[in-house]
């Protein structure tokens, strides 16, 4: 019996997994496992006093607590069972990096004891070599520090029957240039902060901080393992690169939001209750459009946290999913012909006095105002956006009708749109709430939201918030909010400098203040208003009417990469990434998008030439038929040959030409490649076929 046989055989006699009483949470685990506030104000005043202001953005790190805060996480950590410790960044791979240390040190007269000092809580020293960089050092310059980031709280992390204490850090070269997601984002939180700080005072709103929020809906799917691994494509590349379409899909629309299986269930409480521990407060848990495929979305809270905590839950979800024989996909695009996952990003701005500022029922002056910013950043740097969702998982995925378009847009919703509209026209009325009555005796009318919800759009306004779809399910969200950060206080500062000098002295109340800031907002609008679309982005229409607009459709990720050094790009990113750390990025994304067509490929080949070709044969012969399947062999065949020799050819090429080949010549011809390879499976013997199908995949769990 083939290893495929068996695999299914083994999925039907397995038992179900259930959950047990015992893994019911309890409010009293969260954050068992993180050195939160609370423990931080057991420390002596002076230093909670500090690292607080720090976490809140009032202050800097005074280094006088370093060996104070040391000693309470060595204790916390070992009380816990840690043996080890590791500055935790997050490197330009989209990963997670780490160096452990034991608390092990020489001790008097030979002794062993366990410390950590201020020192080794401050700053690491790992070698950065083999770390993407860009051309941002040499192999021969190749040192790179990680220092403590004491704005995320310290983690412990359980793994291999052992605990390790996490210091969350940041990673930069000998010359101090960022090499990791995290520092560019910070920068862009205090650049975002310098500039809507601004315009509160303007609107006269206290606060003593302004930080963007995030909500991440994190999309995935969930399969048997025992058939993930007979599959090396998906192992190696998270994507099946050969497989036909399955007699039963998604088309029913049964799957989605449908019942949750026993196994799928006691997964999810797993990884749940485990994310509880380090923090994470999971929301949402549901069944997704495709069959196997789910969606998990934590509450909303501070962008830099949120983004550590999606980090955090994937690799969760991937280690859970081990003690479940379930392998975790976050692929964008797994199975052609399904709807693929993205990272939905909900972004909006909130004060540390609870304000959230994108509240259309808020100070008016301030909606307004940075409604017009959040529009015309779009507009001016719709292309660069684009770039920071760039990916060949995602070129597979958007625009595919289960995707935003990769056409920048704004949805605004009825409501707002006809605000903009009275803006224009010099007649702003008050917004007025919509209900809808169902027509039932037990129900009162239901308020409406002010707006729909477009899941075509590109930038969706979903209420109170942002809604990014185009992130895709596998990428680091630090890119994409990073841009959002830069692109809007960008905006919002050229605004806020018009502003001023339209105000003048004046003192201004909030109604008297908006009168004064509508001709400003007016010109702005008016400017950025080909970017306002709410109708149906999937549709030939909008492409055609984007394109009478002048916004540019970048289909192909490679094409959409260089927006990163455009000059537009480099001014907006000021005080962010220097235009050398924005080449950095550029020359990093290229190269793993060659590296990764090139992977896939070779997958390609290796499966056709050494599992598919040779079961299509043998089957053939068998049953008499080499002559009536002959062409699709044959053809198959050339096509893999063909595809050999050009990837032969890029042997000597920069990886800048690498990647153009495989986006306009390569990609086609693989797609091609595959679709007659897809065309061997719907007639081989079942039997004699060594792959796992799709309807194995997707069904059997």
């Amino acid at each position: 019996m083939s290893a495929r046989l068996e695999a299914i055989k083994t999925i039907g006699k397995r038992k179900r997994s259930v959950p047990e009483a015992e893994q019911i949470r309890h409010l009293v685990q969260f954050a068992t496992h993180v050195f939160h506030q609370a423990r931080i104000e057991e420390l002596t005043k002076k230093t909670a006093r500090n690292w607080l202001d720090v976490i809140e953005g009032k202050g800097t790190f005074d280094p006088d607590g370093a060996n104070e805060i040391a000693e309470a996480l060595k204790n916390w950590a070992i009380r816990h069972g840690a043996t080890h410790f590791t500055h935790w960044f997050q490197p330009l791979t989209n990963g997670t990096a780490e160096k452990h240390d034991s608390f092990l040190n020489w001790g008097p007269n030979g002794s062993i004891l366990e410390k950590l000092s201020g020192k080794d809580l401050m700053k690491g020293e790992p070698d950065a070599s083999s770390f993407p960089t860009g051309g941002l050092r040499n192999t021969h310059q190749a040192r790179g520090y990680t220092v403590w980031d004491p704005t995320s709280f310290p983690f412990l992390w359980e793994g291999g029957d052992g605990v390790t204490l996490c210091i969350p850090a940041l990673f930069f070269s000998w010359k101090g240039a960022a090499l990791d997601h995290k520092i560019p984002l910070l920068r862009s939180e205090e650049k975002l902060n310098q500039v809507a700080s601004r315009l509160l005072q303007m609107g006269s709103i206290p606060a003593g901080r302004v930080f963007s929020t995030l909500g991440v809906e994190q999309e995935y799917f969930a399969i048997d393992r025992s058939l993930f691994v007979l599959r090396s494509d998906l192992l190696l590349a998270g994507r099946t690169v050969f497989g036909a379409s399955p007699a039963k899909g998604q088309e029913l629309g049964d799957h989605y939001l449908g019942p949750l299986n026993d196994r799928i269930m006691a997964y999810m409480r797993e990884f749940e209750d485990a994310a509880l521990h380090i923090g994470i407060p999971v929301k949402t848990r549901h069944n997704e459009v495709a069959p196997a495929q789910h969606e998990v979305a934590p509450l909303f809270e501070r962008a830099s946290i949120a983004i550590d905590h999606n980090i955090q839950l994937m690799e969760l979800m991937r280690e859970v999913g081990l003690k479940h024989d379930i392998a975790c996909l976050f692929h964008e695009k797994p199975f052609k012909g399904l709807n693929g996952s993205g990272k939905h990003n909900n972004w909006s701005l909130a004060t540390d006095t609870g304000i959230n500022l994108l509240e259309p029922q808020g100070n008016r002056f301030v909606f307004l105002t940075l409604l017009t910013a959040v529009i015309r950043a779009i507009y001016h740097h719709g292309p660069l956006l684009r770039g920071s969702v760039a990916s060949v998982g995602n070129d597979y995925r958007l625009g595919g009708a289960e995707a935003p378009s990769p056409i920048a847009s704004i949805y605004l919703g009825e409501a707002l749109e006809k605000i903009i509209e009275e803006i224009l026209h010099e007649k702003l009325n008050d917004t007025q709430i919509r209900n809808i009555d169902l027509g039932l005796l037990s129900l009162l009318p239901h308020e409406a939201d002010l707006s729909d919800r477009n899941r075509t759009a590109f930038f969706a306004f979903t209420g109170n918030k942002f809604e990014f779809r185009a992130v895709g399910a596998s990428a680091h969200c630090a890119l994409p909010i990073c841009v959002i950060n830069a692109i809007v206080a960008d905006s919002l500062q050229l605004i806020l400098d018009e502003l001023a000098g339209a105000i003048g002295d004046q003192e201004l109340k909030s109604e008297e203040l908006l009168k004064v800031a509508l001709p400003v907002l007016r010109k702005y609008l008016s400017e950025a208003q080909p970017i306002l679309f709410n109708g149906d982005n999937y549709s030939l229409e909008w492409e055609e009417e984007s394109a009478k607009r002048g916004l540019p459709n970048t289909r192909k990720s490679f094409d959409a990469l260089s927006a990163f050094i455009d000059k537009k790009t480099v001014a907006v990113f000021k005080g962010i990434l220097s235009e050398e750390e924005l080449q950095s990025r550029y020359d990093i994304m290229v190269e793993q998008y060659a590296k990764t067509m090139n992977i896939e490929l070779n997958l390609m080949i290796d499966l056709f030439q050494t599992q598919i070709l040779p079961a299509a044969q043998k089957d053939f012969i068998l049953r008499g038929m080499q002559q009536k399947f002959a062409p699709i062999v044959e053809s198959a065949m050339e096509m893999a040959e063909e595809l050999k020799t050009m990837q032969g050819q890029l042997f000597d090429l920069g990886w800048e030409a690498k990647g153009k080949v495989f986006a306009e010549l390569l990609s086609p011809k693989m797609e091609a490649f595959r679709e007659r390879v897809d065309q061997l499976e719907k007639v081989v013997d079942n039997t004699l076929w060594p792959l796992p199908k799709y309807r194995e995949l997707l069904y059997l769990i």
